[in-house]
């Protein structure tokens, strides 16, 4: 493969790899962008899936592959993986780690990213993790990808490539707001833990993207079967 791209962006097809795979075309442009999905057996596997070729479509990159990583699903653990657990409403958003934390689940999306990057030449891996208004997952700490950042400087032939989070620091309404700006495709993303066909409303994520474009004074473009949830 042609080693002309800058950066590999992670992109799940939700809300905020969305914006961050927009960031990423702007900074670099998107012929120089590649964007990674990673099907991993999660419940709404074929929807998000759906949502990433439609949005490298609309944001023109044109350098994209699924991965397969069938390990998480195996090992369970999740509400995400594991459809004999079920996904919570929302009532505990942010006391404590959700049982739809995936167990060390970003190790493995970036270490798949890093490697493809290496063989693309890239020098950024752009990842939409967030801290703020988040479910408080650990891997999605700042001190998460500075510490993963010193694994690949030492564990990488060129030793230069970077892990870059654009969104960690912003509130959910910032990242609609900057997305609105870049032009992001947010009737193209999904969100929902639960549903493939209809957004359920009630879960983490469906809760906390309603409060953020409630925040932002933006109409959510989703189809939800309750929006009552946002202003819990």
């Amino acid at each position: 493969m042609i080693q002309n791209h800058s950066a590999v962006v992670l992109l799940s097809g939700g809300m905020d790899s969305t914006v961050c795979a927009a960031i990423a075309a702007v900074e670099h442009g998107a012929a120089r962008v590649a964007a990674m999905h990673i099907s991993y057996g999660q419940r709404t596997e074929s929807r998000e899936r759906e949502s990433f070729t439609k949005i490298c479509d609309h944001l023109a990159i044109a350098t994209h592959m699924v991965i397969e990583n069938r390990s998480l699903a195996q090992i369970g653990g999740s509400a995400l993986t594991d459809k004999s657990i079920a996904v919570p409403e929302s009532e505990h958003i942010g006391k404590e780690i959700p049982i739809t934390y995936v167990p060390f689940r970003n190790a493995h999306f970036l270490s798949a990213a890093v490697s493809w990057g290496e063989v693309l030449g890239a020098k950024q891996i752009y990842i939409g993790a967030v801290a703020q208004d988040s479910s408080g997952y650990p891997d999605c700490r700042p001190e998460y990808y500075d510490a993963f950042n010193q694994v690949i400087r030492v564990g990488t032939k060129a030793a230069d490539i970077a892990i870059t989070t654009p969104l960690i620091a912003l509130r959910k309404a910032e990242i609609i707001r900057r997305g609105l700006e870049l032009g992001a495709p947010f009737d193209l993303t999904w969100s929902c833990y639960t549903g493939e066909r209809e957004a359920c409303g009630v879960c983490d994520s469906c809760v906390l993207r309603l409060r953020a474009f409630e925040a932002a004074g933006v109409k959510d473009p989703l189809p939800y079967a309750a929006r009552v949830a946002a202003h819990s």
